[in-house]
């Protein structure tokens, strides 16, 4: 038997095992003497029932935003669009999908239609191979050329977009006037000036979601990893919590009426808690006879503890016969994630002592912090101190800051056992230079005085250095 033939019986038993399969769960609902038995049995003869699938076909459309998500009367367009055609944004958004997840809408009793055409042979889905105009898939569909072309392109046709796109009132897509430049005031008649407040819906990036959170929540590996935390005991990797994690039902009773996916999560769709930090006001107090903030910043106990895994992690590495079961890319990861936890950490401390204390606490006389962590911790005094706004805006303050917090981790890290010098050093403070949310929260501070320049300071020429 050739390659040809042998592939074509392959994809052939693959469609009737599925016809078969959704024929026997149906019969087996019904006594041996019930008369609809033989109706059953004729409508799941394959051809009758492909020829009633393709047909059926067209009551879906494959989609990745789609509008009843928003509302289930939304009577609008539901949108196809891949990750690679959206722009590229900073905030997280269904652009940062690692691949494409494809939802369908459309007639809830045609929803077995996709679950056909998803069925995978080779690592390809059936209609990924009736898309390529796979002719094994022809001559597996029927032996009949035309039937097949016919059956083929019915089946295809759920991946067209529609000839035009309509929204909804139920769609809310809320559009507020947003100038570009804030100089100005937003001009109704020009669509750059407005900013979307709801975005579509996607679907693929809440199923994507689930999926991970389901994954964190309740496998096997994440069990494993809990209990050892419990123990104290080590293991190979940690394991994510979602605190305050709320879960939206999405199509009631009925969720196949928003979507396949939405109805494989019975319409489950977990939301993340976008709640603002809620600081400790009581551990919020100007920095008086202290050094250096960052001997306050260590004492934290969220900090002690990533400094206490981190030290102890470095110092088994250390160790000969420590490193033998670890990749480079293994240790890269896991350096670098207690690393993102000191920036996180490190960005919540100085975000505590801008927005909680009053602009200027650091002129007190008692205040002996250096001037490049005073600018960090209390940039809103060079408001109305000129000799600070000058100085904030001249020194390249910036760079210093990183160094202090390199020296500091490596005196932290350091033990009798563990030597960090150099190396280390350079790697500390290039990390953080360059971590984003720590560059955007010092650019902000420094963008706004440059928008707010002592009289003085203007007439000097005066800029931020950023």
């Amino acid at each position: 038997m050739s390659e040809h033939n042998c592939r074509s019986r392959d994809l052939d038993a693959l469609i009737k095992a599925f016809i078969y399969s959704r024929r026997d769960d149906k019969l087996a609902k019904l006594a041996d003497d019930d008369p609809k038995r033989e109706a059953l049995l004729a409508q799941y003869q394959p051809q009758a029932w492909l020829a009633d699938a393709a047909r059926r076909a067209g009551q879906l459309r494959l989609v990745t935003h789609p509008l009843k998500a928003s509302h289930p009367d939304a009577r609008g367009s539901s949108l196809f669009v891949s990750p690679e055609e959206l722009p590229r944004r900073e905030v997280a958004g269904s652009h940062n999908l690692p691949s494409l997840i494809s939802d369908v809408v459309g007639n809830a009793a045609a929803l077995d239609v996709y679950k056909f055409l998803k069925l995978e042979h080779e690592g390809q889905s059936l209609l990924a191979l009736m898309q390529a105009n796979d002719p094994d898939v022809l001559a597996a569909l029927s032996d009949d050329l035309d039937m097949a072309t016919s059956w083929r392109d019915a089946f295809c046709s759920i991946a067209e977009s529609p000839s035009h796109f309509a929204s909804h009132t139920y769609a809310k897509q809320i559009y507020w006037p947003v100038s570009p430049d804030h100089s100005v005031l937003p001009n109704p008649h020009d669509d750059r000036h407005y900013h979307l407040l709801a975005p579509l819906y996607s679907s693929s990036l809440s199923h994507w979601l689930y999926l991970q959170v389901q994954h964190d929540r309740f496998s096997e590996e994440a069990k494993a990893a809990r209990q050892a935390a419990r123990d104290k005991a080590d293991h190979p990797h940690g394991h994510s919590v979602y605190p305050m994690l709320a879960e939206e039902k999405k199509g009631g009773t009925k969720p196949q009426n928003i979507s396949q996916l939405n109805s494989e999560r019975k319409g489950s769709n977990y939301l993340l808690s976008s709640l603002p930090p809620v600081w400790q006001r009581s551990d919020i107090r100007p920095l008086l006879k202290i050094e250096s903030a960052f001997s306050v910043f260590g004492r934290r106990e969220t900090v002690r503890h990533v400094l206490r895994e981190f030290e102890g992690w470095l110092t088994k590495l250390n160790q000969s016969d420590s490193a033998t079961n670890q990749s480079t890319m293994q240790v890269r990861n896991r350096r670098d994630a207690y690393l993102q936890e000191l920036f996180e950490e490190l960005i919540q401390f100085g975000g505590a002592f801008v927005n909680l204390l009053p602009p200027g606490w650091s002129a007190d006389s008692a205040c002996v912090l250096p001037p490049e962590e005073r600018f960090w911790l209390d940039p809103h005094r060079a408001e109305r101190d000129e000799e600070f706004n000058l100085a904030l805006q001249r020194q390249d303050w910036t760079e210093q800051l990183s160094e202090r917090f390199a020296r500091w981790l490596n005196a932290r890290l350091g033990n009798d056992t563990l030597q960090l010098a150099e190396a280390e050093f350079r790697y500390w403070f290039r990390e953080l230079s360059h971590d984003s949310v720590w560059q955007r929260q010092l650019d902000t501070s420094l963008r706004k005085q440059g928008t707010r320049l002592l009289p003085v300071a203007r007439a000097k020429g005066g800029k931020h250095a950023r």
